[in-house]
């Protein structure tokens, strides 16, 4: 069902674009989004930080949290916004500052909602886990970011995409002995011995589980690779470092095992196989009734696609509540120099949240 919109999407999207807001200098965007909100009674502010939260407290019972970061990428060229037609061009467009325009939209335009909703503008999405506005949250006010169910913004197409994928990263360390290279049977090359090993994940077949309808494709990729100290030596060391997308259907714990079942066989004594960084995936969990009520205003279920990257979708699974990526933008344009985001998309994903945030159609 589509709702009336009370302000021009595109053309807040553009004022959000021309406010910078690269990760760690997010401060003016979060002035700008807690002016917003304060003009709003029935909304009650907090800010932590550049974190922004703004919730309404009506006493329902349901409350769904709706969440967007307000960091950008560094700039390329595209700082400025420019608006042609239905579409307006620039950082962060898609990824996110028209999820961040249509968040601020739903929480002027709803002052009794059917169900309680708090928002939450936080910084530090685009950067090292440790920074995440999130987490801040969390540890000044955990009860903020309590919910039944939750939303987050990122660019998905105005398609709901459920869940996300778990990522892993493993330190592969092989082991060599130096001599000359003039008389390398003296010693043992440690890149060479990669040889195998790349063959064994360039050959790697992902598995692409069906979970609640929606059909993920796990992934394994080389990343990054070193070795060698100088041009005429056997290099007697080389690291690769590899990247693991795993669906939600197994843990952390489960993918780690996987991946040192099929790289051990490569070690030998001395080598080393590390975990690096982990973060868990999000199960799709549609059977949730404020998911699904946002699923049927979104196209329905025959529309819902797995999410096959990593979102803060995981951050709120793993203490409970169910969430759901839905966004204006194609994150395939995200962190690109021509990064853009329509009229029609921005509309879309504010009706289906409007919708689903009034109760329309229960």
């Amino acid at each position: 069902m589509s709702a009336a919109v009370p302000v021009d999407l595109l053309a807040l999207t553009a004022e959000l674009i021309g406010i910078p807001s690269v990760s760690l200098a997010e401060r003016r965007m979060a002035d700008r989004v807690e002016a917003w909100c304060e003009e709003h009674p029935w909304l009650e502010v907090t800010r932590i930080g550049d974190n922004v939260v703004a919730r309404t407290a009506g006493g329902r019972a349901l409350r769904l949290l709706v969440a967007g970061h307000l960091d950008t990428v560094p700039p390329n060229g595209n700082s400025r916004p420019i608006l042609e037609g239905d579409r307006v061009t620039g950082l962060g467009a898609s990824d996110m500052k028209g999820g961040l325009a249509v968040m601020l939209a739903l929480a002027a335009a709803h002052p009794d909602p059917a169900i309680d909703v708090t928002y939450v503008w936080y910084a530090a999405e685009e950067i090292s886990r440790e920074h995440s506005g999130l987490l801040q949250v969390e540890a000044a006010r955990p009860d903020l970011l309590e919910a039944d169910a939750a939303v987050l913004g990122e660019p998905t197409g105005a398609t709901p995409e459920a869940g996300c994928q778990g990522t892993m990263h493993m330190r592969i360390t092989l082991r060599g002995e130096r001599a000359h290279t003039a008389r390398p049977w003296m010693g043992r090359n440690a890149i060479h011995r990669l040889g195998d090993l790349l063959e064994t994940l360039r050959g790697y077949q992902p598995r692409r589980p069906v979970i609640d309808g929606c059909r993920f494709a796990e992934a394994l990729q080389a990343t990054s690779v070193s070795g060698g100290v100088a041009g005429n030596v056997v290099p007697d060391e080389a690291v690769l470092i590899v990247n693991h997308r795993f669906a939600p259907d197994r843990t952390a714990a489960q993918a780690e095992e996987h991946l040192r079942e099929l790289l051990g066989p490569h070690l030998a004594e001395g080598d080393g196989l590390e975990l690096v960084e982990m973060a868990r995936a999000a199960p799709p969990r549609l059977d949730h009734p404020l998911l699904a009520a946002l699923v049927a205003a979104g196209g329905g279920a025959a529309a819902v696609r797995a999410k096959l990257g990593w979102t803060d979708a995981a951050f709120f699974a793993e203490r409970g509540v169910p969430a759901l990526n839905f966004g204006p933008g194609d994150a395939e344009l995200a962190h690109t120099a021509g990064e853009y985001v329509t009229r029609d998309s921005l509309e879309t994903v504010y009706g289906a949240l409007a919708a689903a945030i009034s109760g329309a159609g229960r």
